[in-house]
């Protein structure tokens, strides 16, 4: 799941977002909570930059703007809005 407001602008008009997946963030940061909860310093944990992103098509808005995309980025797409 992207960032909640990611996929409001793609339902609600946008042509598309590509945003880090929530779920494995709060999965990871899960993660350093349990390291600094067994005596680990904060300040010893590496920074972590996502790692999953997803691809939310729209496309509808596509068609509406006369945007055509390759079936290539439509097969990749983690969802695509019709």
């Amino acid at each position: 799941m992207s960032s909640p407001a990611d996929i409001y602008m793609v339902t609600g008009g946008g042509l598309m977002s590509y945003a880090p997946n929530l779920v494995d963030q709060r999965r990871r940061a899960a993660g350093y909570v349990d390291r600094i909860l067994k005596g680990e310093k904060p300040a010893d944990l590496p920074v972590q930059a996502p790692t999953k992103y997803e691809l939310v098509i729209n496309l509808t808005t596509a068609k509406a703007i006369g945007f055509e995309l390759p079936p290539t980025v439509l097969a990749r797409a983690d969802e695509v809005i019709e």
